[in-house]
């Protein structure tokens, strides 16, 4: 189970439910990544049509190829809305810039109000994919 994706670091303990909690939350992540990744496929450097790439191989065996549209989108570095192609961890790191802001005016004591940075449009879309509403 120790892969490079699957980042579950040495567990030092000796007891059954102590190393079921660290194993299950890591699987967890993983299966919640994996999610992630193929929801946000069009945004990302990661194949987005799997149908046509398996369409495009010759047999089983033979290496996976792209499709059409993975190759564009390779190419042009955009996605087919136009907004920028990213990795994974680049567009986390995106979605990351959004915050919500305490705003307490000097002039106005005891007014205190929240407000939510303006997403862009591939946050936006990104928020879309994994139908989070914003």
């Amino acid at each position: 189970m120790k892969t490079v994706d699957l980042k579950v670091r040495p567990i030092h303990h000796r007891l059954d439910r102590r190393v079921r909690a660290p194993v299950f939350l890591c699987m967890l992540a993983y299966y919640v990544e994996w999610h992630m990744r193929r929801a946000l496929a069009p945004l990302l450097f990661e194949e987005d049509d799997p149908q046509t790439a398996e369409a495009l191989r010759a047999s089983v065996v033979a290496p996976a190829e792209r499709s059409p549209r993975a190759r564009r989108k390779n190419r042009r570095k955009r996605s087919d809305e136009g907004l920028p192609a990213q990795s994974f961890l680049d567009l986390l790191a995106d979605l990351a810039t959004l915050t919500k802001n305490l705003i307490e005016p000097a002039d106005t004591p005891g007014c205190r109000f929240y407000q939510l940075t303006a997403a862009t449009p591939l946050q936006r879309r990104a928020f879309e994919l994994l139908s989070v509403r914003l």
